[in-house]
């Protein structure tokens, strides 16, 4: 059918580009791999080339077609031609083996879903540098041969940051122990202490004798002193920033639990856009063969997929119009709901009571507690007894949380209700550093290394044939 159509449509074709008529060569067709391969040549070859290639006379044959070989374009093909004759040779090769090519998007889906799978690992873990202690930098988490978690390796720097929000944006420490009841807190203090003494002091039995009565009235004045004087005994600071450095999982928990549909979004929208940029690797791939286009593509995949995924995160900051729409960043579309996580995690892991009270006591204002123990107590009892009494606060922060003292703190304190309260009125510039300085110390290494890692991808597809045939010459 091929063969019978090409007279006419080669009349058609050279009228309506203005040429002059002339008798078709068919006989190369009869040469040529394929009658549909001999259509497309023929009419490509003699019909877009230049008017003064066609004029020269010169037929199929001499332009290149031989036997069971593409035809190539003379010298003086225009652009368009030698596009139409790429587009059309790519569409029989996929033609030819569609399978074969279909794999290339499906690899770029996966490499696309593993680098950033990958490159959330890396955020967190692992938890100790691993590799070779050739070559390090301070606080790089890149190593001369070996990686560290961004988190655990900055944890110092991320909970600095994260202290300065909590301690002047969210809590109040004079408010949230204006909460407390003196004279309940006396009476839950007043067992503890007096057992300490008793047991402590020299001539501990004798001294708790005597001062039994006015035990409790000399802790409730304790306690109120304390409520005015709060930010002179308790360093909130200390308390945030040690927690973190004491145990280098805590802040990555913290993160992973806040961010969770954020770092979730991160690896799985890997899958989609690889396999959207994969559509267009194949094609580049079917267009231009050569070596470099899947390790290149690969790169570009892996690194675009990262990069995309965190823009999106983030970015736009505040609601943004677009149209019919109202684009916002991922993260900040959710302060309600992270808000909500973000100040449970810290109320029930970080700013406990025990926490508090263990700061309080052996912290670094210490000498202050000690000095305001000292100076509610009469003149006449010995060191070894507000010694003792000061002792008792360091055992009480050893008590687990279900001890009736830690449970009405945490009670009365209401540090999670507070913090949920104020999280969720940060402006949304404010409630974007809780989160993304995870990404933004090293989010250049992370989308470079998506890019390497996709690269290794491509390299790997190539070898293993997981993308069809190469165009013949």
């Amino acid at each position: 059918r091929g063969a019978a159509a090409l007279p006419r449509l080669a009349v058609a074709a050279t009228a309506a580009a203005g040429l002059p008529e002339r008798p078709l060569p068919l006989e190369p067709i009869r040469g040529h791999r394929g009658r549909r391969d001999g259509l497309m040549a023929v009419v490509l070859s003699e019909v877009l080339v230049p008017a003064a290639v066609l004029q020269s006379g010169r037929g199929l044959g001499e332009l290149g077609c031989e036997p069971n070989a593409r035809p190539a374009l003379a010298a003086g093909a225009t652009f368009a031609g030698r596009a139409a004759v790429a587009v059309a040779d790519a569409y029989w090769q996929f033609r030819g083996n569609p399978l074969a090519y279909l794999t290339i998007p499906l690899v770029a889906a996966f490499v696309g879903y593993g680098t950033n799978w990958v490159g959330v690992k890396m955020i967190f873990y692992p938890i100790n540098f691993w590799g070779v202690q050739v070559k390090r930098w301070p606080e790089q988490p890149l190593g001369l041969l070996g990686w560290q978690g961004i988190v655990p390796c900055k944890v110092k720097k991320m909970s600095r940051r994260l202290v300065d929000i909590v301690t002047t944006k969210l809590l109040s420490l004079r408010e949230a122990f204006s909460n407390l009841d003196p004279d309940r807190l006396a009476g839950l203090l007043e067992p503890s202490v007096a057992e300490a003494i008793e047991k402590d002091a020299s001539w501990g039995e004798a001294w708790i004798t005597v001062l039994r009565p006015q035990l409790r009235p000399v802790l409730r004045d304790i306690v109120v002193k304390m409520q005015a004087d709060i930010e002179q005994i308790l360093d909130l600071r200390q308390v945030v920033s040690s927690a973190f450095l004491r145990d280098k999982v805590l802040l990555g928990e913290l993160f992973q639990k806040a961010g969770r549909k954020e770092l979730k979004f991160l690896v799985d929208s890997g899958f989609g856009f690889g396999l959207i940029l994969g559509v267009f690797q194949m094609f580049l791939w079917l267009l231009m063969p050569n070596d470099w286009v899947l390790p290149v593509g690969g790169a570009l995949v892996g690194y675009i997929t990262n990069w995309v995924a965190i823009k999106l995160i983030f970015d736009p900051v505040e609601p943004t119009p677009v149209g019919p729409f109202v684009m916002q960043g991922l993260f900040e579309k959710r302060q309600p709901e992270v808000s909500e996580e973000f100040s449970e995690f810290l109320a029930q892991r970080v700013l406990t009571s025990p926490r508090l009270i263990e700061e309080i006591a052996t912290g670094s204002f210490k000498h202050n507690f000690e000095a305001l123990v000292a100076k509610s107590v009469p003149g006449v009892v010995p060191a070894s007894v507000v010694e003792a009494a000061t002792g008792a606060f360091r055992k009480l922060a050893e008590e687990p949380g279900t001890h009736p003292l830690h449970v009405y703190v945490d009670e009365k304190l209401a540090l999670q209700e507070t913090l949920d309260v104020r999280l969720k009125a940060l402006s949304a510039a404010e409630f974007e550093n809780l989160l993304h300085p995870v990404f933004e110390e090293d989010e250049l290494t992370l989308i470079i290394a998506g890019g390497v890692l996709g690269a290794a991808a491509g390299a790997l597809q190539m070898a293993f044939g997981w993308s069809g045939p190469p165009p013949a010459a």
